[in-house]
């Protein structure tokens, strides 16, 4: 619609900026990239080094970034953006939020977490057969959610199989009043069997102190979660064989991964459309350090550390009249937040 021809795929996360080579991207290169899963740019953790990232861009000619990914992501592009700013360079820095989390502030809802819960409705399905097939069955079902419990929430009011849901936004514990395992004795009496779903972000502090765990963490900073699925399962299996002399059955299911790599649902497929076109539109009309997304239901900016949250990323190489990036400050992309994008 704009007229550019050079727009590069940035191979590798953030440090595909300055170690992978680039990949021109073309409508024929990502005619059917909405079919697969994962991301034909790959991705990595870590390697945000902001001063060769601005390097590489300035050394490209590069004056439009397009940054897709979760909140460790966007607060790499806000950094960015900051770096572009004091150098004064002309290069427009836009945010696409895309996490299966869904933890992204302000905006509504981030892609890929529709077609997270509706996968994982099929792993609660499972467990909830395996559970029925059984007498005094438990299923554990552990879920996508290191520090939000949207996924686990959403898939548990959708599906109405769960018997309870352990987000890591309300704490539980064990034993005694109100404990779980009291909740589970009830719900038995009742049922017959119980479906319990957890995001993998809760109760990490129960299980770092039954292995005496470490705080280690990732190559992004993000502390190391340990398999609470796992440890719930073991617990909840260890009071139960504590009550009664006989075997009862409790299985772990862990479909995280299976979730996160599957294509979009039509649902996703759609709103990335309205996002990659958001994003566009705004980067051309001089706004930048702006992240694109649905708030209170109408397409908006964001200021880029606001939203604090988008680790794939690709570069357009644009025409020379459409090289002006406006002056703005906050207030400006505030004022914006109420315009639709929709044109």
């Amino acid at each position: 619609m704009y007229g550019v021809d050079d727009i590069l795929g940035i191979v590798g996360g953030y440090r595909g900026f300055y170690s992978k080579n680039t990949v021109k991207l073309t409508p024929k290169v990502v005619n059917d990239i909405h079919k697969r899963g994962g991301t034909t740019l790959l991705t990595s953790r870590g390697g945000h080094d902001t001063v060769k990232i601005v390097d590489s861009i300035q050394d490209r000619g590069i004056n439009q970034v397009y940054i897709i990914g979760g909140d460790g992501t966007q607060k790499g592009a806000a950094l960015i953006h900051e770096e572009v700013e004091k150098r004064g360079m002309k290069v427009a820095v836009a945010g696409i939020p895309k996490t299966i989390d869904n933890d992204i502030a302000v905006i509504d809802k981030s892609f890929g977490f529709d077609t997270a819960v509706e996968e994982a409705q099929r792993a609660i399905n499972a467990a909830h057969v395996e559970v029925e097939c059984v007498e005094n069955g438990v299923g554990v079902v552990k879920l996508m959610g290191r520090y939000s419990g949207f996924i686990a929430m959403h898939a548990t009011l959708a599906s109405r199989d769960v018997d309870c849901c352990l987000i890591p936004e309300s704490p539980f514990y064990l034993e005694g009043q109100g404990g779980l395992f009291q909740f589970i004795e009830s719900r038995m009496k009742e049922n017959g069997h119980v479906v319990i779903v957890i995001a993998e972000g809760a109760g990490q502090e129960f299980v770092a102190q039954s292995i005496h765990d470490v705080n280690q963490k990732d190559a992004s900073g993000n502390r190391l979660l340990l398999d609470v699925g796992l440890w719930l399962s073991h617990k909840i299996k260890a009071k139960r064989e504590e009550l009664y002399p006989i075997y009862l059955p409790c299985d772990d299911l862990d479909p995280t991964y299976m979730i996160r790599a599957i294509p979009s649902n039509a649902s996703d497929n759609i709103y990335c459309t309205l996002l990659a076109q958001s994003a566009v539109h705004g980067a051309m009309a001089g706004y930048t350090g702006f992240t694109v997304g649905p708030v209170n239901g109408k397409h908006a900016y964001i200021p880029i550390a606001v939203s604090n949250s988008l680790s794939c990323a690709f570069a357009a190489l644009i025409p020379p009249y459409a090289k002006k990036i406006l002056d703005y400050d906050m207030g400006d992309c505030f004022a914006a937040v109420n315009k639709s994008l929709l044109r």
